[in-house]
């Protein structure tokens, strides 16, 4: 599955009217899907317990003032209007900001950065410089000493990932739940609360099962449900405004908020738990930049989904200012749609609650790639469900995991206001790091002044820790999952996260110095035999410890050999051109090779076979393009890392050299051809790879040599040497790092995926060689 050139191409794709349309029309079944279901339960959730909805109809006018200012401020002003602009060469999210600030101040978690990182294309900078004496240059220059900021700013980073995955628990509860929901107006209260779980459980189920397909097989269906959800909605509110009270817009004035808290106190400042659910999903507008564009999803909320949904809480209000007689449980959605109009709803419903949990699980998948690609989670297989589409993933682990989580949250809870109030402090948790990582991304990416951002985050993040405090008052009603789950994956990424720079340490401390290597001579004392020896190492410098592990243990090793390092950098994507980086380690007649190979948070990673051939292809390329010294060695072995070369995918260079499989016959006669082959003698037809190089320039004689190696060493076959590592704190070690490293860190190891999984390394190829790291 190549995805490589269609991830690029989407990723800069044309900005025409029919263009920003189309996917204006996709967005509304992936981005507001969830969104668009909020309706649902937002009133029920409202007036469950804290208010009552009494006969002067203030409680219910000021529920519709701050559902209006709320929706109004923080979707259409915070996100639509600031936030989206926050992007990260396309793409949206919590990691997608921490990203931005990563490269604008050195506070990345990454141990393996290198120089010629900040050299790519989509590492590029804003070209307006901090004046030295500015505010923004001084918080650059604090967050840059201070480790303690660093890591507080990473933490805060994974609190919102962990709240997105709490939110991708809740979400599809809760949509679920409260659609079914309608089902209590047609059966007696005795019957339908025996329903109601089972049918939602059945749905979850099989909205779990089905992700394996991926949602390009279903996703044409999205956006027509949503549309006609969200025309459904907006037609049922026209209906109830005019035939119930067509003054109702008059509760649109910020002024009965104020009679609303002034009546109710307490009771209407915890039933703000409740109004937050209006926005649930808003979130997505900027997780989901990366599928669409700004002006897109600018278009589509704009256009069609604010105004929908503010004419259904008009309506639902509107109906309810003239029903004083419903009991609070059962306001709901379906009480104001048309008795005979409930059961046709009641589907259309259903299906866009399973549109928008599809969106948030996807969601859910899509970040934690990220934080596993940033090292900030376990390693976990990844499928991608669509060659076209780099989005669509699907992660079995954690699909399995998050349906036991929902069906656990939907039998448990039973009812949507314990449902309401955890979901309502996920959302807005991770509206509130948003804000504070806005706050920075203003000040050091847009070089903007610190009142800007003083004043971003006293005006947002007021008005999202008035309904934090609201939410978490909730604690004791359903408000502790969402901080318990957060808590137990943050434990999770933390001890991960940890393990692993202590490895990369225990490997930068331990690694061979390249004068020993050069002690060994030419045959580096041992028995050369045919193939490829491909050595996988986190290290992007130096020689790592399993070599010399290996060589003291063993008498003989490959012809070519290479120190392979997959790496992930913090950008969004890293283009086909610029995706290998290949030396030299010592002399070039050792054929030993450096080659890192970058992948930004959210780029596929290439399978097998194909991976073999572009790693191989770019080191011919690198032979053929290198210049050796007077005599033919390194100038500076120690800096290796400094004399790296970059080369691309063949796919994207093919004026360069390309590597293919093919019968070759006895004879080898000189072609006319602008391109030549280089081949090795064969005695009959066989299977054999070949390079195809350029006529010009003209290479030297002893990197064709170099290159006829190669090709004999790679039609022997490659071998992936791996380290398979034991780790252990060290004497002397604190008891929390023992407990850390011992129990934490080596769980996770032994039971995630391998280093080399996204490579698709073959068994019979592979050869372990085990290691104990005292960390």
């Amino acid at each position: 599955m190549d995805l490589e050139n269609g991830v690029y191409n989407n990723h800069i794709k044309k900005e025409s009217w029919r263009t920003v349309l189309t996917l204006a029309y996709q967005s509304l079944g992936v981005v507001y899907g969830d969104l668009s279901t909020s309706p649902l339960y937002v009133y029920k959730s409202t007036f469950a317990e804290d208010i009552e909805h009494s006969e002067t109809n203030e409680e219910i006018y000021g529920v519709l003032s701050f559902v209006f200012w709320t929706l109004t401020l923080v979707p259409l002003f915070k996100y639509v209007f600031i936030v989206l602009r926050a992007d990260d060469n396309g793409e949206g999210g919590t990691f997608a900001l921490y990203s931005l600030l990563c490269r604008h101040a050195r506070v990345s978690s990454l141990p393996n950065g290198q120089s010629a990182d900040e050299e790519l294309s989509d590492y590029k900078k804003d070209g307006i410089g901090l004046i030295p004496t500015s505010f923004g240059s001084r918080l650059k220059s604090t967050l840059e000493k201070h480790r303690v900021l660093q890591r507080f700013l990473l933490v805060l980073a994974l609190i919102g990932t962990c709240m997105v995955i709490g939110d991708g628990i809740l979400t599809p509860a809760i949509s679920v739940f409260s659609a079914v929901s309608g089902l209590e107006l047609s059966m007696s209260k005795e019957h339908h609360k025996y329903v109601e779980v089972p049918v939602a459980c059945i749905i979850l189920i099989c909205l779990f099962s089905l992700q394996h397909y991926g949602t390009h097989r279903v996703g044409f269906l999205f956006a027509p449900v949503v549309i006609t959800w969200l025309l459904c909605i907006s037609a049922i509110g026209l209906y109830n405004i005019f035939r119930w009270n067509p003054h109702v817009y008059q509760a649109l004035s910020p002024y009965y908020m104020y009679k609303f808290l002034k009546k109710t106190q307490k009771g209407g400042w915890m039933s703000l738990g409740g109004i937050l659910l209006c926005i649930t999903g808003s979130e997505a507008m900027f997780a989901d930049l990366g599928h669409f564009s700004q002006l897109s999803i600018k278009i589509a909320f704009t256009s069609l989904v604010y105004p929908s949904l503010i004419l259904a809480y008009m309506g639902q209000a509107a109906y309810l200012s003239q029903h004083h007689v419903i009991h609070g449980n059962h306001i709901g959605f379906y009480v104001s749609v048309p008795e005979n109009l409930r059961w046709p709803v009641m589907v259309i419903a259903i299906l866009a609650a399973v549109v928008g949990s599809q969106a948030i699980i996807t969601g859910t998948f899509s970040i934690i790639k990220q934080c596993s690609a940033l090292g900030c989670f376990p390693r976990v297989k990844i499928v991608h469900t669509s060659s076209k589409i780099h989005g669509q993933i699907y992660i079995p682990e954690i699909n399995w995991i998050l349906m036991t989580l929902c069906l656990a949250v939907t039998i448990g809870f039973r009812d949507t206001k314990r449902m309401g109030n955890a979901s309502g402090l996920a959302v807005i948790t991770v509206m509130l790091v948003t804000t504070c990582l806005m706050s920075l991304v203003i000040v050091l990416y847009w070089h903007q002044s610190v009142f800007l951002a003083i004043a971003f985050i006293f005006f947002f993040g007021t008005i999202e820790a008035l309904y934090f405090t609201a939410s978490l008052v909730k604690f004791l009603e359903g408000a502790w999952v969402p901080i318990a789950l957060a808590f137990i994956f943050l434990i999770i990424m933390c001890v991960w996260h940890y393990g692993t720079l202590k490895k990369y340490e225990h490997d930068v401390q331990n690694k061979v110095s390249i004068n020993w290597l050069l002690g060994l001579g030419p045959g580096l004392g041992i028995v050369r035999v045919r193939g490829i020896g491909l050595i996988h190492t986190e290290l992007v410098s130096g020689i790592p410890a399993i070599f010399s592990h290996f060589v003291t243990n063993l008498p003989a090793f490959h012809q070519v050999l290479i120190f392979l390092c997959v790496k992930s950098v913090p950008v969004p994507h890293v283009r086909p051109e610029e995706r290998f980086l290949v030396g030299y380690i010592g002399p070039r007649e050792y054929r030993l090779y450096r080659c890192i190979v970058r992948y930004g948070y959210r780029d596929a990673h290439k399978d097998g076979m194909q991976f073999e051939k572009d790693l191989v292809c770019s080191i011919a390329e690198f032979i053929r393009s290198s210049k050796a010294g007077p005599t033919g060695e390194n100038e500076d072995a120690e800096k290796d890392d400094e004399q790296m070369a970059v080369v691309g995918t063949p796919s994207r260079h093919l004026e360069g050299v390309q590597v293919c499989e093919d019968y070759v016959p006895n004879t080898d006669s000189p072609g006319t051809s602008e391109l030549r082959e280089i081949r090795s003698p064969v005695i009959k037809p066989k299977k054999r790879v070949k390079f195809v190089v350029p006529d010009s320039p003209q290479i030297e004689t002893s990197a064709r040599e170099e290159l006829w190696e190669l090709m004999e060493a790679q039609d022997a076959g490659i071998a992936y040497i791996l380290s398979h590592s034991y780790v252990r704190a060290k004497k002397g070690s604190s008891f929390f790092k023992r407990v850390v490293i011992n129990f934490g860190y080596d769980f996770l190891r032994r039971n995630c995926r391998d280093p080399t999984y996204p490579l698709s390394v073959p068994h019979v190829s592979t050869l372990e060689v085990g290691m104990i790291y005292h960390l």
